[in-house]
């Protein structure tokens, strides 16, 4: 199944922060984002912990899984 594409409006301080955090992980700061998101649903036990991520859950930089 292919991704949503959904726009996303972020204060530009908070994305120079998800920047350099994204280049600290060697990841795109899209592949960041939805990786702090879908640890954020774990945690708040809205997404099972077991939950594999979809074929197209990878990161964009190295191709590497992100779970």
């Amino acid at each position: 199944m292919p991704k949503k594409q959904y726009p996303l409006r972020l204060d530009p301080q908070l994305y120079e922060v998800l920047e350099r955090w994204a280049n600290d992980e060697f990841r795109s700061v899209n592949a960041h984002i939805e990786f702090l998101l879908r640890d954020a649903a774990k945690r708040a036990g809205r997404l099972k912990k077991g939950a594999s991520p979809t074929e197209t859950d990878t990161d964009e930089t190295n191709g590497l899984k992100e779970d």
